[in-house]
């Protein structure tokens, strides 16, 4: 069971604080009285608005003070590491020498694996193939008396929600590990994954803590936010725990809060994502991920993405994105079978078929840094990025309903990274059913 929950309508700064210090002396209590070496794990900078950077940074702080050496590795899987002044603007005042990069290709060690038949098991066949269990190796090599995970429990598109041990097994994982989970994910369906309290891909992890970091002395320190009543991101909910209970209880709350499910689609939809923390459409691809199930058959969504400056984190993954774009899964498949490069990074694989919308709407975005001729190149309509803020006012706005100068209706979210968009039709039939959330 968790080793506390607070949860309210919300939870205000001063209190987080508070709970984060509890935390600290819960694992004082129960994991090792005077620890002399603390490690930190935190999400990366596209969880910034969470508040998870702070509240490392008040851990580091607690520990330090005590005589710890406390270091911090922020769990990016493949995503480009922090620059310095990325790791202030997440981190404040934690010396820079003592935050860490993960290095998803060199900087992992082996430590089990799950065979293919509990893969094909688990996935219901829909993937039959290992899956290594390649992970951070001063995580794993060196010695720490206590772990601390800490992040933001979200509706996710390969873990039904992010946090808990998806900061192993993506956030820490090396190039196999991501790439064969990533495409086992895409092979059971983003639409089947969003929201779900265990998606097949999340049981594989669950049985991957259970065999391979049983020696870890770790526990989970998780957020949960909502709009409030006057359209602020608030903190509603603080689990803290070590066991699999602490998980879904974060979880369960964030689909009480973070799922909007609207009775018919909707036609237009438009999101921002913000330019301190989205660069690629590889992360700004979450506005497609999150609403792909509330917006109507040859609707349409709008990205205003103003930090939009790239497609991929790995050249690798760009020239794959700028090779084949985002044109369907029968297409995206069809490359797949002949391409040696998407093969060696099936995780761009699954991108691929994660961000299309199916042929079903139209994705237009309107980037900042990126140009018209290169987001057409990748399948997507573009839109001055000029023209899109003076016609849908989205610095101005509140999420929901709203109609632009002309008589156009559309619905505005100004943090698709903090939900989860879908229709009561899209819900209904699904095995973890949303009646009993």
């Amino acid at each position: 069971m968790p080793w506390f929950v607070e949860h309210a309508s919300e939870i205000v700064r001063p209190r987080v604080e508070e709970l984060t210090l509890r935390a600290c002396e819960e694992a004082r209590e129960r994991i090792c009285r005077n620890p002399q070496r603390v490690l930190l794990l935190p999400p990366d900078i596209t969880r910034m608005h969470s508040g998870s950077g702070w509240v490392t940074e008040i851990m580091y702080d607690h520990f330090t003070a005590g005589g710890a050496d406390c270091r911090v590795i922020p769990t990016l899987g493949q995503h480009i590491p922090h620059t310095e002044k990325e790791n202030r603007a997440m981190f404040g005042a934690i010396p820079n020498d003592r935050i860490h990069a993960h290095d998803w290709r060199g900087g992992c060690v082996r430590v089990g694996k799950l065979s293919a038949e509990f893969v094909a098991e688990t996935t219901h066949g829909a993937a039959n193939w290992e899956v290594p269990i390649d992970l951070n190796t001063m995580t794993m090599r060196e010695p720490w008396d206590i772990v601390i995970n800490i992040g933001h429990v979200v509706p996710h598109e390969v873990l039904g929600f992010a946090n808990h041990n998806k900061n192993y097994f993506i956030g820490l994982a090396g190039k196999e590990t991501i790439c064969t989970t990533h495409m086992a994910a895409a092979c059971c369906g983003i639409e089947n994954n969003l929201g779900c309290l265990i998606t097949p891909v999340r049981a594989l992890f669950n049985r991957a803590e259970e065999e391979f970091l049983g020696g870890i002395p770790d526990f989970y320190f998780q957020l949960t936010l909502a709009r409030s009543f006057d359209d602020r991101l608030v903190h509603t909910g603080v689990h803290v725990g070590d066991d699999l209970e602490t998980y879904l209880g974060a979880a369960r709350q964030s689909r009480r809060e973070n799922i909007t499910v609207f009775d018919k689609p909707i036609e237009n939809i438009v999101c921002v994502m913000q330019g301190d923390e989205f660069f690629s459409t590889w992360v700004a691809n979450k506005s497609i991920y999150r609403t792909r199930m509330a917006i109507a058959d040859g609707g349409t969504l709008t990205v205003i993405a103003p930090g939009l400056t790239r497609f991929g984190e790995q050249p690798e993954v760009e020239e794959i994105i700028r090779r084949h774009g985002y044109r369907g899964t029968p297409h995206t498949m069809e490359q797949y079978r002949k391409d040696p490069l998407m093969q060696d990074f099936a995780h761009a694989t699954a991108h691929l078929i994660h961000s299309s919308s199916e042929g079903r709407f139209t994705i237009r975005y309107a980037p900042g840094g990126v140009s018209r001729a290169d987001i057409e190149q990748i399948g997507f309509d573009y839109m001055p990025i000029d023209e899109a803020i003076a016609r849908y006012k989205p610095y101005d706005s509140r999420q929901g309903f709203h109609t632009t100068d002309d008589g156009q209706e559309y619905y505005f979210i100004p943090t698709p990274s903090a939900g989860l968009w879908a229709t009561k039709e899209k819900l209904a039939g699904r095995k973890d059913s949303f009646e009993n959330v």
